[in-house]
């Protein structure tokens, strides 16, 4: 049997799949011929097959480092429900005799999910090391570039996880990386680019159509986001930048729509959080009004829309969110609300207090206590504990602040395009000319809500008044002042 007829009866008869998608087979290929590969893919492209199946033909398990532990265990339960016993989830959770036993039995697990805080942990990386990884899988690996050095620091540690790992091939996955963050990503884990595969499709996902209303005031917004809800057909997800505000606007949407609403941010527990996406998943919820922390674990197919109520803090951020919608390939549609201003709470957000190298230095002669260094003391000290010097720091630091300035203006230049937006942001990620079928962008298209074919979905009777498509063609064609 041919390598490539193994391939296709091992995603027949295992996964239940007649074909690859695209890219898929030529990852996985790479690995298997022992390349470390870098593979971005759209959002919906099936990145979790792109190690799932050439753990079944390779000798040793797959350390798999993934951001957030909704996303692990929604793989855990995936990969489990298709019939595998051998998988393990790795985290702050698992402790005591129950953490002992997983270690001991830690070679009998073909699939082994792992934080990448957990990897600092010098007792879990002994036993890792022991059962020779075939596969070093990093998921969602544009978060060693967006989310370094000031957040997740823990990223910046694979490289050496990796050497103590023994150096097992490694596949790096993401849906969204321009030109510089692919760069950025190798460069953190030490491979030489000339020496790593990259498969890299296009961001584009045609079906979403791309739309900004601009509106002067806060309560102005509130009346579109209604307005919004009540037209357009679900599911739908909307984006926050603030938990509470997600919370409040789930409560106040579903009062003044009717659509059911919950929402979902890091501040809820595992187990509402776990309990709302099933709901969202079996269409008993609408509608989620989520922050960040939603999204990565979630494969619904039918979300027809997505709605930005805050301005996201680069474009990046953007594409990976409004890639959950229209993952069955039908009409979906994104839209971002703009108030003049947002971009000050983006900024606040985003923004680190940044302590003096004489700080950082008293700190690390132990002259002063830690504490000093305010609310993210553990995050600088993390640095001063891992070797880095007080100068390196405050440049690292100084030079993520400039990034985050200029990802900032991109997306504040998005939101007063007077040409098409899908043609920004596929210059943006690198990505050639390209010919865009209508309908595209508002830009392009600006009575667009007559030509969109949304999938119906049922809402209440009472709430529907009409065509949803002569409400939005209303709303959009509003002045920015009401």
């Amino acid at each position: 049997m041919s390598k490539d007829d193994q391939l296709h009866r091992l995603l027949r008869d295992r996964f239940g799949y007649q074909y690859f998608r695209d890219g898929q087979q030529e990852t996985i290929e790479s690995l298997l011929a022992g390349h470390d590969t870098l593979a971005v893919l759209p959002t919906g492209a099936g990145k979790s097959l792109l190690y799932q199946l050439p753990a079944y033909l390779l000798p040793h398990g797959v350390v798999i480092v993934s951001p957030l532990i909704s996303l692990m265990q929604d793989q855990v339960d995936r990969l489990r429900q298709q019939g595998e016993k051998g998988v393990v989830m790795l985290n702050s959770q698992l402790q005591g005799s129950a953490r002992d036993q997983v270690l001991h039995s830690l070679g009998t697990f073909r699939f082994i999910f792992a934080s990448p805080e957990i990897l600092t942990n010098p007792v879990i990386l002994t036993a890792l090391r022991r059962v020779h990884p075939s596969m070093l899988v990093v998921d969602e690996a544009h978060c060693i570039s967006q989310w370094g050095p000031d957040f997740r620091p823990e990223y910046l540690l694979l490289k050496q996880v990796r050497q103590t790992l023994g150096h097992p091939r490694l596949l790096m996955l993401t849906a969204t990386a321009t030109p510089r963050v692919r760069r950025d990503i190798l460069t953190k884990l030490g491979l030489d680019p000339d020496h790593v595969r990259q498969v890299i499709r296009s961001v584009n996902r045609p079906n979403i159509f791309l739309a900004v209303k601009r509106v002067t005031t806060p309560a102005a917004k509130n009346d579109c986001l209604c307005q919004l809800v009540t037209s357009l057909p679900g599911p739908g997800v909307i984006y926050f930048a603030s938990r509470k505000l997600a919370s409040q606007m789930a409560e106040w949407l579903q009062e003044q729509t009717g659509v059911v609403t919950a929402p979902y941010h890091a501040g809820m527990t595992a187990v509402d959080r776990f309990k709302i996406q099933q709901q969202f998943m079996d269409n008993q919820i609408q509608l989620v009004c989520a922050t960040s922390a939603f999204g990565m674990g979630v494969d619904k197919n039918d979300i027809r829309y997505v709605i930005h109520y805050h301005l996201p803090a680069n474009l990046e951020s953007y594409m990976q969110e409004i890639g959950r919608a229209g993952r069955d390939g039908q009409q979906s549609v994104a839209i971002l609300l703009y108030t003049p201003g947002d971009e000050g709470l983006t900024s606040q957000l985003t923004t680190i207090s940044l302590p003096s190298i004489t700080l950082l230095t008293q700190v690390q002669h132990h002259q002063l206590r830690p504490s000093v260094l305010g609310d993210n003391q553990e995050l600088f000290t993390f640095y001063l504990d891992h070797g880095y010097q007080p100068e390196q720091i405050v440049t690292a630091f100084r030079q993520r602040r400039r990034q985050l300035v200029v990802s900032l203006q991109k997306m504040l230049d998005y939101t007063g395009l007077q040409t098409c937006r899908r043609r920004f942001l596929l210059d943006y990620f690198g990505e050639g000319e390209a010919a865009f079928p209508p309908p595209c962008c508002d830009v392009d298209q600006p009575q667009w809500a007559g030509e969109l074919t949304l999938p119906e979905t049922p809402k209440p009777a009472d709430k529907r008044r009409g065509d949803w498509r002569q409400r939005l063609r209303w709303l959009f064609n509003q002045k920015a002042d009401q």
